[in-house]
């Protein structure tokens, strides 16, 4: 699979597709902002060059990679979510980011869920993890809104990120994709006003 072969996603709020080189400016400017401390950010112009063309080259060599995240009533992107295993990864990654004024509004919730439902259901992965920032409190309170648990016993990508194992296909077709399912809505509903600090 080529990165011309990218399936196109969607949400009810979302619709998710390959990067391509208009959503550039986007990337760059939250790599290059304190919103990216806890991946390897702040980065330079030429280090985001080279992180942006490695989102591309990752479809070409893995077949999954990232999608850009799309409002479906304006076509702005913003964020990324998808797969994600370069070298030295131990296991197969699922990953987002959310543009640094697009947060707190349940897009990374929505769009990771998505593509985890493709990578199990049409990919047929049967386990994945996020390597997270013990620091980043607001990617481990997503991780387990979506239902991930923190795996003690598997191995990490340098020894000082944490990881979070996703539930199981036949976990979200339980209890705990029926809560993933409902937050979702909530914050589908235009209705809907979240307290407290704002969470991806």
């Amino acid at each position: 699979m080529g990165h011309r072969d990218i399936p196109v996603l969607e949400t009810k709020r979302l619709i998710l597709r390959a990067p391509a080189p208009e959503d550039y400016p986007n990337f760059k400017a939250t790599f290059a902002s304190y919103r990216s401390r806890f991946m390897g950010g702040p980065l330079n112009a030429y280090e985001t060059w080279m992180l942006y063309a490695a989102e591309i080259g990752h479809w070409e060599i893995r077949g999954y990679g990232m999608w850009m995240i799309h409002l479906r009533d304006t076509d702005e992107t913003v964020g990324m979510a998808g797969g994600w295993f370069p070298a030295k990864w131990p296991e197969r990654e699922i990953a987002w980011i959310i543009w640094p004024d697009r947060g707190g509004k349940g897009y990374a919730l929505e769009a990771t869920d998505r593509v985890r439902r493709y990578f199990y259901q049409d990919l047929g992965w049967d386990t994945a993890v996020s390597y997270i920032d013990p620091k980043n409190l607001d990617s481990i309170r997503l991780a387990e809104r979506l239902g991930c648990v923190k795996d003690k016993s598997a191995a990490t990508v340098d020894g000082h990120d944490a990881v979070y194992r996703h539930p199981s296909l036949e976990e979200l077709r339980g209890q705990t994709g029926h809560g993933v399912d409902m937050e979702i809505a909530h914050y589908q509903d235009p209705l809907f006003k979240p307290k407290g600090f704002a969470i991806d």
